[in-house]
């Protein structure tokens, strides 16, 4: 070990060198952990460095690495079993394909030849942990979903989502080790096919096909109404406070003002969710928690000026790149 890694080196074994499982190898060696990477496939094994290499040079060349590449490349080990990922790591990484035979059988094994104190996460979009983790599985308390956004070493949100039979210590764990490797860890509370980032993606999605199915718009227009106008505020801030910030009195007024048209909105989709007053309540005690009405013309004026940060980036490389 190198004289300035720290002493208490976490270990991360990553079964599956695609796109995610390199953009997972990247993350935790970014962090300072060591690697080993693993796929069953000879040739993944052997593209996988110059992948690597390939993004790490990227993230260095927009400043956003802390040390060389070469550096936290060096922390990378591409080796040919199951068995060597998964020796000595404090977590298993699972990048296999979405497929819930596959990853029952991985897991079946991870579970024998991992150390008994490792996590062990799938990097599942949409199957729950509970569709793959066997019931007679010894280790299953420690077994769960860590679903991240893509890239991961760019999209740092990461859902733990953990099973029925998941343990409170290795869900808590698992918060902790994906914190500690730079990422922003959100623990979902109930097992639901998609978790937050695909339901929340997804229903963006359906009602984009509908309106190009419908003739409303054209695809290049949807595109054009997310990227100019959508994605730039919901990239300061989430859906939940922009209509908190969109309507003064915050967000009870904006869903009494509002309500009914999104109401009747979801109903031409046969998607009947009124926002109930009950509902209204627990979101606004929510956000009343996180900014007191007395401080919503500052709030306002900081989300202006985020944007405007935005802005100028966005015009600086429009330059750049005419």
């Amino acid at each position: 070990m190198a004289n300035n890694e720290p002493r208490t080196q976490h270990r991360a074994g990553i079964v599956g060198a695609g796109s995610i499982g390199v953009a997972f190898a990247i993350c935790f060696a970014r962090a300072g952990w060591r690697v080993r990477l693993y796929d069953p496939d000879a040739a993944r094994r052997a593209a996988a460095p110059k992948e690597i290499a390939l993004r790490l040079d990227d993230l260095a060349h927009f400043q956003l690495l802390d040390e060389s590449a070469g550096e936290i490349a060096a922390r990378v080990e591409i080796v040919d079993t199951l068995e060597a990922a998964a020796a000595n790591a404090d977590l298993v990484q699972e990048c296999a394909p979405e497929r819930a035979e596959l990853k029952r059988d991985l897991f079946a094994q991870l579970d024998r030849i991992a150390p008994a104190d490792a996590i062990l996460a799938s990097a599942s979009s949409f199957l729950a942990a509970s569709k793959f983790v066997g019931d007679t599985l010894p280790g299953r308390a420690r077994c769960l979903v860590a679903h991240p956004g893509n890239p991961p070493y760019l999209v740092p949100v990461i859902e733990i989502v953990p099973a029925p039979f998941t343990s409170d210590a290795a869900a808590a764990r698992a918060v902790a080790l994906y914190g500690e490797a730079g990422m922003k860890p959100v623990r979902v509370k109930q097992e639901v096919e998609g978790f937050i980032f695909n339901r929340l993606q997804g229903a963006v999605l359906r009602e984009a096909y509908c309106l190009v199915r419908d003739g409303v718009a054209s695809v290049e227009d949807i595109d054009t109404v997310m990227r100019e106008g959508l994605g730039p505020r919901w990239s300061v801030i989430g859906p939940f406070e922009t209509v908190d910030l969109n309507t003064r009195g915050g967000i009870a007024s904006h869903a009494q003002k509002m309500g009914p048209s999104y109401e009747r909105m979801g109903a031409e989709r046969g998607q009947h969710d009124p926002w109930t007053p009950e509902l209204v309540t627990q979101v606004e005690a929510a956000r009343r928690a996180a900014l007191p009405l007395d401080q919503w013309d500052e709030r306002v004026g900081w989300r202006d000026r985020q944007l405007m940060h935005l802005a100028r980036h966005r015009r600086t490389m429009t330059r750049k790149n005419s």
